[in-house]
C-alpha cells in the first residue's frame, strides 16, 4: 500500500485479506444489488462476515433518501446511509434524514439555457427536496420514465417547490457527451454526474459522493484509509477514489474501470460478494 503525494492510497497488488479495511463502501444499483434488485444469499452471508470480523458497512447511493427506504429495509439496513449523490444523510434505523442539500432553483434554469443553446432541446426533471423528495420529469423522458414518477407537460411546473438535483436527457445525445458539455460550460458552478444510461444529474457545486462519504466515516469513527469501496458508475468515482481499495464491478463504466484497484465479477455474479469473502476470509482458511 503506497500513499501518493495527492493522499490518495493505492495498491501495488491486489491485497488478499482486509485486516486494515473497517469500514465497506458500497453503491446500490448496478453494484450491490443484482438487475432485479434484489441482494443475493451469498452477498448477505459475505456482508455478515465482515461485520463479524468488525467492518461497517455503508451505503453510498445516488438515490434520495424516500426511493431507498424500502431496499434498505429489505436489507436489514439499519445503519446510516449516504444518499442523494452524496447530498443527504440518512439514518435507516431510525428513518430520519439528519442533513440535506438543495440545489438553487435560478441556478438550475441557467445550466438548462446554456446547454440548450448548444445541443438543442432537452428533456428535463428534478427531484424536489424532503420531505416528499418527488420526481418530477418531462414528457420526452419517454421509457426512462419510472412507476412513481410525476411527468408534467409544463416545464414551469419543475421550479414550483425547492430541488435537491436536476435531471437532463437528450434523446440523440449520450451521456457522456451530455454530461461533458454540461461540465464546460458551468465551468464548476455545479457538480455534473451521470450513474443511469441516459440521464445526467445536476447537483449543488462540492456534492458528490466521495464528500458525502467522507462526512459519514467521519461521523462513525473511520476514514479513507479505513475504507474498501465498491461501484459501477462514474458517479462513483469520487467514492473509489476516497477510500483506500476501489473496487469495480464488471459490468461497470468504462471511465470507472480505468481508475479502480481492481474490477470484480459483475453485479449479477455477486462482485461485491467475492471480493469480501477474500478480504475476510479466515485466518489460514478458504474464502
Amino acid at each position: 500500500m503506497v500513499t501518493l503525494r495527492s493522499g490518495r492510497v493505492v495498491w501495488d497488488t491486489v491485497p488478499t485479506r482486509a485486516p486494515a479495511f473497517r469500514l465497506v463502501a458500497t453503491d446500490l444499483d448496478g453494484t450491490l444489488l443484482r438487475s432485479d434488485l434484489t441482494v443475493s444469499a451469498r452477498t448477505r452471508r459475505a456482508l455478515e462476515r465482515a461485520a463479524a470480523s468488525g467492518a461497517h458497512h455503508l451505503v453510498v447511493t445516488g438515490r434520495p433518501a424516500v426511493a431507498c427506504r424500502q431496499l434498505l429495509n429489505a436489507l436489514g439496513y439499519r445503519g446510516l446511509a449516504v444518499c442523494g449523490q452524496g447530498a443527504q444523510l440518512y439514518d435507516a434505523g431510525a428513518d430520519r434524514l439528519l442533513s440535506s442539500v438543495s440545489l438553487d432553483r435560478d441556478l438550475a434554469r441557467g445550466v438548462v439555457a446554456k446547454v440548450e443553446a448548444e445541443l438543442g432541446r432537452v428533456e428535463l426533471g428534478v427531484v424536489t427536496s424532503p420531505p416528499e423528495s418527488r420526481f418530477k420529469v418531462t414528457p420526452g423522458f419517454g421509457e426512462r420514465v419510472r412507476h412513481g414518477w410525476d411527468v408534467t407537460t409544463d416545464p414551469g411546473r419543475l421550479w414550483a417547490a425547492p430541488i435537491d438535483k436536476l435531471i437532463l436527457h437528450h434523446p440523440h445525445v449520450d451521456e457522456d457527451r451530455l454530461a461533458a458539455v454540461a461540465q464546460r460550460l458551468t465551468d464548476g458552478e455545479v457538480t455534473v454526474v451521470h450513474s443511469v444510461k441516459g440521464m445526467v444529474e445536476i447537483l449543488p457545486a462540492g456534492t458528490d459522493k466521495g464528500a458525502g462519504v467522507a462526512r459519514a466515516a467521519e461521523l462513525l469513527g473511520f476514514t479513507g484509509a479505513d475504507t474498501v469501496a465498491f461501484g459501477d458508475m462514474p458517479n462513483d468515482i469520487p467514492l473509489l477514489a476516497w477510500a483506500a481499495h476501489g473496487v469495480a464491478v464488471a459490468n461497470a463504466h468504462h471511465d470507472l474501470r480505468a481508475m479502480a484497484d481492481e474490477v470484480a465479477p459483475g453485479n449479477d455474479e455477486d462482485g461485491v460478494a467475492a471480493v469480501l469473502e477474500r478480504l475476510f476470509a479466515p485466518e489460514g482458511g478458504r474464502p
